[in-house]
């Protein structure tokens, strides 16, 4: 592969840049009146709007000159056949399989892997029905009322996002719960409040040995054994998403009630898998299949469509433009829909674990900007909090905004409000406030001159922010499977972009090393060689343990 910054396409960009940085926005949507046509595109129920962004038409040929230069559909259409693209674990990257129709076929090793997702999802789809219908009795005879799922990471973050999300398809009286840090506390109120007779605890952990994820098993199963339960009722309140039979049938759990994946989905694009089950219980199997339907739509727009209007490709380049020709380091994701509360949490894990690296495929130091900080909350609570930061702080900081235009709860005039102020922000990011659009506001509301002279300039906002938004056209199932396609999709276009692997950890592996040595230390008393603060902390935490 070409080293990025040798590419013509690369430099062209940054002879671009230079000649469009200091382009305002105001100016460009005045010189054209079908600026909003030319930078829109739709698909999969999800319109882009991406006009508010700093480009002109030249910039995005220029993009899409880069991401042709760099293969992207080439690499895209080697992810979907199964070739082993994650280089540094020798694996496939397969989690668009997951949601392949039955009857498409995919053969890895001369395994058909779509048969082998059907099969484990109809065993899903199967217990599923089970638990939601009542047929499923804990120990004591009662149905089961509360799914406890245990997990960490793509474990957790993506199964829990969904549920949220979509609680109008949830059956109430199924109440769920998450439970991901080892930090006691997490797991001590959820057990406060679930009843050990009809609480079903999900295992979910691909190798049964993740130290986080067993530690709140282990301490869920001495809390269900501390009642009236027995060893043979672990059966009946236990069940494990893994691949690991044996450590499963030692923990006690009915490997008939262990719901296998594969090496080749990864954590983080895991949710469409077994490890979506808390989702297949809280919303239904035709709810969790029209979800995957509809990122499989998102898949075949992806693979299907000119980059002039696939929406993860344009997506993609523009962080691409930011990151490495504005220098901008962060990004905000703010969906104006409280289902998708958890959703910045999920995509901080999808893109930063994922980009988040500084060697290239091989083995080289990158020269450049890769993933940026992802960061964000809800509207409209995140405009009392730091868009201040956005408006008005010296960083540029570019901005996603999701929001549905229709409301899954039309109560009043919310919906409406709600949509007004996701939309205005947007054009305030672009458009600011100039001294005498200041001034003149101040003067029309009497201020003195003196006073004026004094406040105007606190009240200049210097816009040509840029920002993308995302309008569903409701938030259902199937929109939410196309949303989360589309941001892994972005997400891969950037990683080829940048030559680097958006499908391995390693960065996360050291810390786990160090706490196993670190434990033992705290649990024995006998801290070894590390620097003084390290150390010191030791010593010190010591002073209060057993």
């Amino acid at each position: 592969m070409h080293k990025l910054t040798e590419l013509p396409a690369w430099r062209d960009l940054q002879s671009h840049y230079a000649e469009v940085k200091e382009l305002q926005m105001r100016d460009l949507f005045a010189q054209d009146d079908r600026r909003f046509d030319n930078f829109s595109a739709t698909a999969c129920g999800i319109l882009l709007d991406y006009s508010k962004n700093r480009i002109v038409q030249r910039t995005m040929d220029l993009l899409i000159s880069l991401a042709q230069a760099r293969n992207i559909a080439t690499e895209a259409n080697r992810m979907y056949s199964g070739e082993h693209i994650n280089a540094t674990e020798d694996r496939s990257v397969l989690h668009t399989a997951l949601r392949m129709p039955r009857g498409d076929r995919l053969e890895i090793d001369g395994v058909n892997v779509v048969d082998a997702v059907h099969e484990v999802a109809a065993q899903s789809a199967q217990f599923t029905d089970k638990i939601r219908s009542g047929e499923w009795r804990g120990f004591t005879g009662k149905p089961i009322r509360h799914i406890v799922n245990i997990g960490i990471g793509g474990s957790d973050l993506g199964p829990l996002m969904v549920c949220e999300a979509l609680k109008p398809w949830q059956q109430r009286e199924l109440q769920m719960h998450f439970v991901s840090n080892v930090d006691g506390t997490h797991l001590a109120e959820v057990l406060a409040a679930v009843d050990v007779e009809s609480t079903l605890f999900i295992i979910a952990s691909k190798t049964f040995t993740t130290l986080e994820t067993l530690a709140n098993a282990h301490t869920a199963r001495n809390w269900f054994l501390d009642s009236q339960a027995t060893e043979k009722d672990i059966a009946s309140h236990f069940v494990a998403v893994s691949t690991n039979k044996e450590a499963v049938s030692e923990f006690g759990i009915d490997t008939r009630n262990m719901f296998r994946f594969w090496d080749w989905v990864g954590g983080r694009y895991s949710l469409w898998s077994s490890i979506g089950l808390s989702i297949r219980l809280a919303i239904g199997n035709q709810n969790f299949d029209a979800m995957l339907n509809g990122a499989h739509e998102m898949d075949r727009h992806f693979i299907e469509t000119d980059y002039r209007s696939n929406l993860p490709v344009i997506m993609g380049l523009l962080g691409v433009w930011y990151g490495n020709f504005f220098n901008a380091r962060t990004c905000v994701v703010a969906p104006y829909d409280q289902y998708l509360h958890r959703f910045p949490a999920y995509l901080q894990q999808l893109d930063m674990e994922s980009n988040g690296k500084s060697v290239a495929m091989d083995g080289s130091s990158v020269e450049y900007s890769t993933g940026a900080v992802l960061w964000g909350e809800p509207g409209t609570n995140g405009q009392h909090a730091f868009f201040q930061l956005i408006h008005q702080g010296t960083d540029l900081i570019p901005a996603d905004f999701i929001v549905p235009a229709v409301s899954q709860n039309p109560i009043g005039g919310h919906h409406k409000m709600l949509l007004a102020n996701c939309i205005a922000q947007t054009e305030a990011l672009m458009k600011g406030k100039t001294l005498e659009e200041a001034r003149s506001e101040l003067a029309a509301s009497g201020q003195s001159p003196a006073a004026i002279d004094a406040i105007a300039p606190h009240k200049v906002f210097s816009g040509n922010r840029p920002s993308n938004t995302l309008l569903l056209e409701e938030l259902t199932p199937e929109t939410l499977g196309s949303l989360i396609a589309l941001y892994e999709h972005k997400v891969f276009v950037q990683g080829k972009i940048w030559g680097i692997n958006s499908f391995d950890q390693w960065g996360v592996e050291l810390g786990k090393q160090l706490a196993s040595t670190v434990l033992q230390e705290l649990e024995t008393g006998d801290i070894g060689s590390h620097d003084n603060s390290t150390t010191g902390l030791l010593r010190y935490c010591s002073g209060f343990l057993d």
